[in-house]
């Protein structure tokens, strides 16, 4: 495996040297036959040569001296010759990256099958070897292959050797990533909290007030202790809130209305749809981890996309949160020899594919802002018009391949394309109609910050393979991964869902006791009534008792009473008759 003190770079500093020394030459060879301006300065647009004429003379040796620096990043070889036709490497003029200006970002683009993704590949082996950490998303999966040594090819030993490279079969320490396990590789996730409240509204594509909202919901999870670990937690937690309980507990700090609740809940199914649900949640990646070397080498992070290419939101979500930690957890470097990181995102038109106002904001931003950490970002895509022209006006260096013209919108672009490269003696229009699989139209920034020369070059073949790895290698990489053993399970602490769970659960069962507590007082009035009740009747039929009672003494003493009288009648009848004389019959 090579190191950082690979020929390639020593190479590249004495074809420097040599072609200064003839740039120095051609220009005293050059000054009677070849007027210059008054002050010395290059030819105007004036001087340029027709369409079709050879390029200059001259001109090599001032690329050479536009692509001159201390430490480089190659990637080819300047092409000297007709567009279209016979085309022949100068492999002492070396086209290729100032390291110390990598972290002005990029942008690699080119219609399909132009070789874009193999000059992808070969920067990244470059900076491998420079000892650049990389990162690479792999749309398609045709970047699995850094983890193998290309085969042996004569065809590619030829190309390498006309452009002055030493090609040699070389396998890359490579780390294989997939998004919360979709797909084969090492899961990313984070947590909700740490994703944060603006971001994920610039995700969702809220409005002002909506962010406002979602920022106070996670302030007060935060503020009771609830973690948001997944979106089920902060959908449980924007139901609480806007449940009759809930909204008391709101009502000190503000209120969040049933209307924005509900917009907010909708955007987050609709990102749970996208399956993003996946890449919430526990163990949390920590992004430091991408800046990791071995030995001389700078890792190779490939994270595998072609479960997820027809989820761009998701996609899209990754990217900003992604950039974001790392310009939050990364110091402040200034210029540097050479960038911490470098970011590669292939594909680079789905991250924009219906992307809000807002989030287009917050990219251009963080490109804008992260390139004081030391970090770099290339976009890889077929045409320059699929990213803005806000994120476009953050890239000081451009890799454009062929470019195809085939309708009057492909016409227009390709014209906007050639107005935005530095003056140079090419017919731009034409040459990148014309340009040959693995060659690019080049433009850099110079040590000095300046544009280089526009180049047309031949770019380097990969040392890699350029064929996928098959799953059983990219298995095998995984499995040894450190960061399998850290991240490939994933756990369901807990967390607001579950802390509101309980919660309720308690509620519903005070709810009951109460509830049975009650009950229980209700049965015992019902008693005591009842009791009552009885005790009324039984006093009511004991003084009809005793009314009854009276009433039959009474009774009883008036038959008595009359027997008594009845009796004493008779008996006075008895002794009158006696004494009167008769006599009972």
């Amino acid at each position: 495996m090579p190191d950082a003190s690979t020929p390639d770079l020593a190479a590249l500093r004495e074809a420097a040297a040599a072609a200064q020394k003839a740039l120095e030459e051609a220009e005293r060879a050059a000054a009677p036959a070849a007027p210059e301006t008054g002050d010395g300065a290059a030819p105007s647009a004036d001087d340029e040569p027709a369409p079709g004429e050879a390029t200059p003379q001259g001109y090599a040796a001032e690329v050479a001296a536009g692509y001159a620096a201390e430490a480089t990043l190659p990637l080819g070889a300047l092409l000297e010759g007709e567009p279209g036709g016979e085309a022949t490497p100068d492999p002492q003029v070396q086209v290729g990256f100032a390291l110390s200006m990598l972290n002005r970002h990029g942008l690699v683009a080119g219609a399909t099958g132009t070789g874009k993704t193999k000059t992808l590949q070969g920067m990244a082996e470059g900076l491998s070897l420079a000892g650049v950490p990389v990162f690479l998303a792999d749309v398609k999966g045709d970047l699995s292959g850094l983890a193998l040594p290309g085969p042996d090819n004569p065809k590619v030993a030829e190309r390498a050797a006309s452009i002055g490279q030493e090609w040699t079969p070389t396998r890359y320490p490579v780390e294989f990533y997939s998004l919360g396990g979709l797909g084969k590789g090492v899961p990313i996730r984070t947590t909700v909290t740490d994703f944060g409240p603006i971001l994920l509204s610039k995700v969702l594509g809220l409005n002002a007030t909506q962010e406002s909202s979602l920022t106070l919901i996670f302030h007060w999870a935060d503020k009771k202790g609830l973690a948001l670990l997944d979106l089920k937690d902060l959908q449980s937690v924007i139901a609480h809130l806007t449940s009759d309980e809930g909204k008391a507990e709101l009502k000190g700090i503000g209120g969040v209305s049933a209307a924005t609740a509900g917009v907010i809940l909708r955007e987050i199914v609709g990102l749970e749809g996208q399956g993003a649900d996946v890449f919430f949640g526990e163990p949390a990646f920590e992004t430091s981890d991408l800046i990791a070397t071995r030995g001389d080498l700078g890792v190779l992070s490939v994270l595998e996309l072609p479960a997820v290419q027809d989820r761009p939101q998701l996609f899209s979500t990754f990217l900003m949160w992604l950039l974001a930690d790392l310009f939050q957890e990364l110091p402040e470097v200034g210029d540097a020899d050479k960038p911490k990181l470098v970011f590669f995102f292939d594909e680079a038109h789905l991250l924009f594919t219906g992307a809000s106002k807002d989030f287009l904001q917050q990219v251009v931003q963080t490109v804008r802002l992260i390139r004081s950490k030391g970090v770099g970002v290339f976009f890889v895509t077929q045409s320059p018009k699929d990213v803005p022209s806000d994120v476009l006006a953050q890239l000081g260096n451009r890799v454009q391949h062929a470019l195809r013209a085939f309708t009057p919108d492909d016409a227009t672009a390709l014209r906007a394309a050639a107005r935005t490269f530095p003056k140079s003696p090419y017919d731009l229009e034409r040459l990148l109609q014309e340009l040959g699989t693995g060659e690019a139209v080049v433009t850099v920034l110079t040590e000095k910050g300046a544009p280089s020369p526009v180049a047309w070059t031949r770019v380097r073949a990969p040392q890699a393979s350029m064929e996928p790895a098959g799953d059983a290698e990219i298995d095998r990489v995984v499995a040894a991964s450190a960061g399998q053993a850290r991240y490939g399970t994933a756990v369901d602490a807990e967390s607001a869902f579950e802390l509101l769970q309980a919660r309720a659960q308690e509620q519903a069962a005070g709810q009951a006791a109460a509830a049975g507590e009650a009950s229980a007082a209700e049965d015992q009035r019902e008693i005591a009534k009842e009791r009552a009740r009885l005790e009324k009747e039984a006093a009511t039929r004991e003084k009809a008792e005793a009314r009854h009672k009276e009433q039959a003494a009474r009774d009883r003493n008036r038959v008595v009473g009359s027997l008594a009288r009845t009796a004493g009648t008779v008996l006075v009848r008895e002794l009158t008759r006696s004494l009167f004389g008769t006599r009972k019959r």
